[in-house]
């Protein structure tokens, strides 16, 4: 028989309310005693329900900017006219419009330079964006194309369950045959001391409990799954002996490029890589690396030959690397041992997509004491890796500008095979030298939202800084070994 509260609730149902949330506003009920109710009911023939997933679309802050200005494909075509040459093209944005332009059939390159395959009608992906703008749609409003502009980052999903419940002819008897005065039989829902101290229990029903029946989702607050991760790291570097340092997103060219030996005509000095401000900074004492820089310093290297020009070293720029904080560090203690880390955020222009952001975290440590080798940082790279959960390790060979010999850790993926994960090696005498640092110079660096990626299981890198909020609710608060 069924409880006086299931009657009532099949009473609701009887007058028209078909929704969870209707019975439970009128029956002044959690939502959760509808659900478990309605599928006691449902088990015993007196109501049917009719269970749904909605999925609906919503605009990123990027699909809605498109959605407003047009996709860049579609303003490249407006700036290119009848033609433009590739050269002429160097914003980083444009490079993606350019991919997307020539997959859509939209343009052709023809000796150098990008021509037009007349004017493109609207897309469906540009239909969809301009519906989304509204508000949220559904899939059946705006159809498959949804999925390209999903892969792109500038549409999100979210999913919804909703029941509606109706009366069977099972469930109108049963409420014919109690009676609109009829006393529906006393029930206990819960076992009291009070109940068992005076025996009422004795002969009671007790109403039954599905155990199926979902509970409540509770979403407690937590870290952020990005922060828990840097502090993690933070954390293994401490533990590991090491000292935190900071410094100054503002950095002069000096100690950005020109303390790390890079040339001033350097590749990554150009405007499209670095973030350059209309001042200039005042740099210590640069005879040395000015010597180094033009003839060697007289440490058996032939430097780079040329004239190597202060101005430009005063010039300054957002920090691209925290190698800039590490270097500057060893030059004010050059004494050992030194044992130091930093992790923090750097900045390059790089268009935004889904691996790509102007601005990303890196952790930098450097160990510089005498008689340490390259051996002793494969095994402090070992440790850390391990540390951070990564049971298989191996090193092969690399090159980067200011340190020699070096090393790329890669570590073993499930699914994905061995990945590389950051870069190290022994600071060349090139960088150590003008600073009258003696002894050798261990160093290494990653790119902590990559190893994010991984660890989270993302797709797209902008998710670790959008407010997601369905993302941050569903991510589980330890995602590996050690969180």
């Amino acid at each position: 028989m069924a409880s006086e509260r299931d009657l009532r609730i099949l009473e609701a149902i009887s007058d028209g309310c078909s929704s969870p949330q209707e019975i439970a506003d009128r029956l002044d009920l959690k939502i959760e005693a509808v659900l478990s109710a309605a599928e006691s009911l449902a088990e015993s023939g007196l109501i049917s329900v009719d269970k749904k997933v909605i999925e609906r679309f919503s605009l990123t802050e990027e699909g809605r900017r498109y959605a407003r200005e047009g996709l860049p494909e579609r303003r490249l075509i407006d700036i290119i006219g009848d033609g433009k040459p590739l050269s002429e093209l160097q914003d980083p944005a444009l490079k993606i419009a350019i991919g997307w332009a020539r997959k859509k059939g939209w343009v052709r390159i023809d000796k150098g330079v990008l021509r037009p395959l007349g004017r493109p009608a609207e897309g469906e992906d540009e239909i969809a964006l301009r519906m989304l703008l509204d508000g949220e749609k559904t899939r059946s409003e705006i159809g498959s194309a949804v999925d390209l502009l999903i892969k792109r980052g500038l549409v999100t999903s979210s999913r919804s369950k909703s029941w509606r419940y109706g009366i069977t002819d099972d469930g109108k008897r049963v409420l014919s045959q109690i009676g609109e005065h009829a006393a529906p039989a006393t029930e206990i829902s819960q076992l009291t001391p009070e109940i068992i101290k005076s025996g009422a229990w004795r002969g009671a029903r007790f109403r039954p409990y599905n155990v199926r029946v979902l509970g409540e989702t509770i979403y407690p607050g937590k870290i952020h799954p990005y922060r828990r991760l840097m502090d993690r790291m933070r954390r293994i570097m401490l533990e590991m002996g090491f000292t935190e340092i900071k410094g100054e997103i503002i950095q002069s060219s000096f100690w950005n490029f020109d303390a790390l030996f890079q040339p001033q005509d350097h590749p990554a000095r150009e405007m499209q890589d670095t973030f350059y401000l209309n001042t200039k900074a005042e740099i210590p004492d640069y005879r040395a690396v000015k010597e180094m820089h033009e003839r060697g310093g007289g440490i058996g290297s032939t430097g780079w030959g040329g004239v190597w020009d202060p101005e430009i070293a005063r010039q300054e720029v957002l920090r691209t690397h925290t190698t800039a904080i590490t270097i500057k560090y060893l030059a004010d203690n050059p004494e050992p041992p030194v044992k130091a880390f930093c992790i923090d955020r750097v900045y390059r222009r790089e268009a935004i997509d889904a691996t790509h952001t102007p601005e990303f975290e890196q952790l930098e440590g450097v160990v510089m004491d005498r008689g340490v080798t390259f051996s002793n940082l494969l095994g402090i790279l070992k440790e850390f890796y391990s540390k951070m959960g990564f049971e298989e390790v191996r090193f092969r060979p690399g090159y980067f500008p200011y340190t020699e010999p070096s090393v790329e850790p890669e570590v073993w993926i499930d699914g994905l095979g061995w990945v590389e994960l950051g870069g190290a090696g022994v600071f060349r005498r090139e960088v150590t030298a003008p600073f009258g640092i003696e002894h050798p110079v261990l160093a290494w660096g990653l790119g902590v939202s990559r190893l994010a990626m991984l660890r989270l299981g993302l797709k797209d890198l902008r998710l670790l800084y959008q407010p997601d909020i369905g993302w941050l609710r569903d991510t589980p608060v330890s995602v590996f070994r050690g969180v």
